[in-house]
Parts: structure tokens; C-alpha cells; sequence
């Protein structure tokens, strides 16, 4: 039952069938192939797999995170970072990094960032004498923080599964994502140095600081507002999604007016697809767990690992090394939806905190919005850019070392993450 399970699912991704109905399709296969099951538990279990209250936050920070992009945020976050690194040598690389990770304090999506940042900086770059390749390469890596970064669309996934706290999960990316913002702005400096990029000569006054913060001033108090909602109690990360959605409403089309009625329509039927898609992996990935439980087969992945090895740091390894092959071919959602029945039990069985094998999960299936065939973030700026696939792909090398340097911090320096989680909520 197991072989008919993982065969008839690996051979519906390859055929194309998207990753929502191949898990449901499996599952009914293996069902149909010998399991004495009512086939009315699928129906049953992929409405158990949508029916959460914590699960209500992913439409509502996606319509977020589209209305943000569209209405005039990402911009004022631009124009705000900008006045610290623009006079850097390639310091408008280092301004979209910056951005992106503003930006994912209040999108909570890689592809989001990518497009909301990237559409204004790539031009931008490209009008002051930087190679496209270089700056493409900046925006598709700079949105891998999208989703590390609180708030965050897969944490919210994990922690269903999981059945942890989304709010301390929130508070483990904050360290991380900083490490991994960090890391690719060194990498953009060292690159703009060794080959020349020219520098922003615009000065700085103390009245266009003003100027600038009071333009930006909306956009920068949104993750504040977000998040500290959220931690000082005053409402829970799902209503913290709407309070988002009305926020960045009301100031796209009140204060910024750059949305309009229009445009509404294209992001509320974009949002709504999207959510969709995600909701239909959980219900999905909910039968499929069930079969594999029934089947004892996480039990026997376990046993199978532990009996390698029952070395924590070693299976974490291994556990990083099988996300990054998994990141190549699966979205975030699909990919923790799939994985995290199976291997959460193996690591806690270890001793690895929950919340740490999440954030592990976050930050590497972040990473693999930039590792090809499925990086998702690489299309997006392959999109914005016009520059081929390939080329995109050369360019994020450099970053995609940065940011395993940074996977491995995050998994053997749990400080980081877990640590600071716990200083503030135990």
C-alpha cells in the first residue's frame, strides 16, 4: 500500500497534475488498491483538513500582501530604505534586499516580495548602470525572506499541521530572516565592488529624511501594527490577516490612491485563486496523511532513520539535504503539507524542538523559490526583467550560497531562532 501510494503520487507530478489533486488522487488510488476504507472518508477527511480557525488567516494575509503590492506600500518602502543605501557602491541591490524584508513583515509570501520589490527596483537598477542579471538575481533572492519574516503564509500551514502556537512560530523567523538579509547584502556588496557598480550620488539633507519618512510613514507603521497586535494580545494572528487586509485598503485607496475599483476586482479574483489553491492542498494532504498513518508508514520512515542513526545534529542534516532536493520541485505549502506528518514525529523523537523543525522547514523551502525547475520567485523576476530563465539562474548562485550558510546557522544555532521565541513567550 505505501509503494501504490508515493508511486501513483510521483507519477501524477510528473505527467503534470497539479500538486493538489495528485495527493487526493493517490490516496483514493491506494484506498481503492486494498484498503478496506468507506471511500466517503476522503470527503471527510479533507473537510477536517480546512476546517481551522488558525487556517482563515492565509486568504486574508495573501489579499494583504496582493493589495499592498498594488497599492503604492512596496513603493513608499523603497523610497524609505533607499535614503540609508543607496550611496553604498551597489547599494540599490542593497536597498531592494532591505525592502524585500519590510516587505515580508507585512506580506508573508516569497513571490509576493519578489513582485511587489522587484517591479519598481529592477528598472530602477538597470537606469543606473547595473547589469539586469545582477539585479534580477538581487529581487528573485531577496524574496526568499517573504516567507521567514512574520507574518507568514507557510508557518500558518505548519503550525495546523503541527499543532503549534502560530504566533511563537512567527517569533522564530525574525532572527533568521535578518541572518539571511544580512548575509545577501554582503554578497551584493562584494559583488557591486568587484566589478564597478556605480554609485547613487544623490545627497542626503535632514529635510528630505523628513520628507521621505512622512511619505513612507503608512507603510512602515503596517508590521508594527501587525505584529504588535498580535504580541501584545490585542487580537490573534487569523484576525491579525483582516486587520492587514482593512489597513492596507484604507490606505491604498484612501491615503496613496493608487487603487481603484478596477484594480480591487483583479486583486480580490487573484487573492481568491490563490487561497483557494492552498486550501485545497490541505484538504488534500489531509487524506493523503491519513492513509500514510494508517499504514504506519511514518512509523517506519523512523525507524528506518533511526536505525542510521539517532544522532539529532546528523538527521538534521539529512533533514535540510532532503528539503533542499524536495524545494527544487515542490511549492512551500505542498512541501510542508506533505513532509511534516512524516518527519516531525522523527525529529522530536530525537529531541529537536517542533517549533525548530518548523522554522528549518520555513527558511528552506524559502530557499527553494530560487533552486530551479520550481523556483517560483525565479519566474517571477524572470517575468519583471525579461532576461532568460537561464541567466536568472547563473545570477542567484552567489545568494543561494548565502542563504545555505544561512540554513545551516539557523539549524545548529537553535538561539537564533527557538531562543529568542522563548524570551518572549516561554
Amino acid at each position: 500500500m505505501a509503494t501504490l501510494l508515493f508511486v501513483s503520487f510521483f507519477v501524477l507530478i510528473i505527467i503534470g497534475v497539479p500538486i493538489a489533486v495528485a495527493l487526493g488522487l493517490a490516496a483514493i488510488f491506494t484506498i481503492l488498491g486494498g484498503l478496506n476504507i468507506p471511500m466517503v472518508i476522503t470527503s471527510q477527511t479533507m473537510f477536517n483538513g480546512v476546517n481551522s480557525f488558525q487556517l482563515m488567516a492565509v486568504p486574508f494575509f495573501i489579499l494583504a500582501g496582493n493589495l499592498m503590492s498594488e497599492g503604492g506600500i512596496s513603493s513608499k518602502l523603497i523610497k524609505f530604505v533607499n535614503l540609508f543605501f543607496a550611496r553604498i557602491r551597489g547599494g540599490l541591490s542593497i536597498v531592494a534586499i532591505g525592502a524585500s524584508m519590510i516587505f515580508a513583515a507585512i506580506s508573508g509570501s516569497c513571490p509576493a516580495t519578489t513582485a511587489a520589490i522587484g517591479g519598481l527596483m529592477v528598472p530602477e537598477m538597470e537606469k543606473n548602470g547595473y547589469d539586469t542579471r545582477f539585479g534580477t538575481a538581487a529581487v528573485a533572492a531577496a524574496g526568499t525572506v517573504g516567507q521567514v519574516i512574520p507574518p507568514s503564509i507557510p508557518m500558518v500551514t505548519y503550525c495546523v499541521l503541527a499543532d503549534t502556537s502560530v504566533g511563537k512560530l512567527f517569533l522564530t523567523g525574525v532572527g533568521p530572516g535578518i541572518v539571511m538579509g544580512i548575509l545577501m547584502m554582503v554578497i551584493a556588496y562584494i559583488y557591486a565592488s568587484k566589478h564597478n557598480i556605480p554609485k547613487f550620488k544623490d545627497e542626503l539633507t535632514l529635510k528630505k529624511f523628513f520628507k521621505t519618512l512622512g511619505e513612507s510613514i503608512w507603510a512602515l507603521l503596517m508590521p508594527v501594527v501587525i505584529l504588535g497586535g498580535i504580541y501584545s494580545g490585542i487580537f490573534t494572528p487569523t484576525e491579525a490577516g483582516a486587520v492587514a487586509c482593512v489597513y492596507s485598503l484604507i490606505v491604498g485607496l484612501f491615503i496613496y490612491r493608487e487603487l481603484d475599483p478596477k484594480a480591487l476586482v483583479r486583486i480580490f479574483a487573484k487573492s481568491a485563486v490563490a487561497s483557494a489553491v492552498i486550501m485545497m492542498i490541505m484538504g488534500t494532504v489531509t487524506t493523503f496523511s491519513f492513509v500514510l498513518t494508517r499504514e504506519r508508514i511514518p512509523q517506519l520512515i523512523a525507524t528506518t532513520l533511526l536505525s542510521i542513526t539517532s544522532n539529532k545534529y546528523i538527521l538534521l542534516f539529512l533533514f535540510d539535504i532532503l528539503l533542499l532536493i524536495v524545494g527544487c520541485f515542490l511549492n512551500s505549502s505542498a512541501a510542508i503539507a506533505l513532509l511534516t506528518p512524516i518527519l516531525l514525529p522523527v525529529l522530536t523523537g530525537v529531541g529537536v524542538d517542533p517549533y525548530h523543525v518548523g522554522i528549518i522547514f520555513i527558511v528552506v523551502m524559502g530557499i527553494g523559490m530560487i533552486t530551479p525547475p520550481v523556483g517560483t520567485c525565479l519566474y517571477v523576476a524572470t517575468n519583471i526583467s525579461g532576461l532568460k530563465f537561464e541567466e536568472v539562474v547563473k545570477g542567484v548562485m552567489p545568494y543561494l550560497i548565502a542563504l545555505i550558510a544561512a540554513m545551516l546557522i539557523v539549524t545548529y544555532v537553535p538561539a537564533l531562532s527557538v531562543g529568542f521565541a522563548d524570551l518572549f513567550m516561554g
